[in-house]
């Protein structure tokens, strides 16, 4: 496992070379990071061909619908981006507000489908599964972490 998470992290760290502009580099990595992260799950759960079979099926719709509100979160940073240098009190108090409603929904997400994947995996491989998923994003908020500026101190 912890080769393939060496592998997200690289890629995360590598795919901005490669992009020319923010929408360049945001479909880069979202589109590599879903066709590597089924590789991560599948080598970390180790799961039968009995748990695959009903496993994928559900672990396709949840990502679905997470991408469904991470293309919420894509929308925030632009928004971020486009108004960094004339942000007003207004704006910010609206991106925070935006922000906190997409953490809220990928929470609910995640309630929602805690119980549907354990009534196809044992428990301790779920929450292998979830933790997997929360060392993920860590690595996608690091990098974004590192990319995106802080607003400066306005007097």
């Amino acid at each position: 496992m912890k080769k393939a998470m060496l592998l997200l992290a690289g890629l995360l760290a590598g795919c901005y070379l490669s992009a020319q502009t923010v929408d360049d580099y945001i479909e880069l990595v979202r589109g590599q990071l879903k066709a590597d992260k089924k590789t991560v799950v599948a080598e970390a759960l180790q799961l039968t061909p009995a748990e695959s079979t009903v496993f994928w099926p559900i672990y396709n719709q949840y990502n679905n619908e997470m991408y469904v509100i991470q293309d919420k979160r894509v929308a925030l940073i632009k928004d971020f981006a486009a108004n960094f240098n004339t942000m007003t009190p207004e704006k910010a108090d609206e991106l925070v507000l935006k922000m906190f409603t997409i953490k809220g929904e990928l929470l609910k997400l995640d309630k929602s489908y805690y119980p549907k994947f354990k009534k196809v995996l044992p428990t301790v491989k779920v929450a292998r599964y979830f933790q997997l998923e929360n060392k993920i994003e860590t690595l996608v908020n690091a990098k974004l972490a590192l990319e995106i500026p802080l607003l400066e101190h306005q007097q």
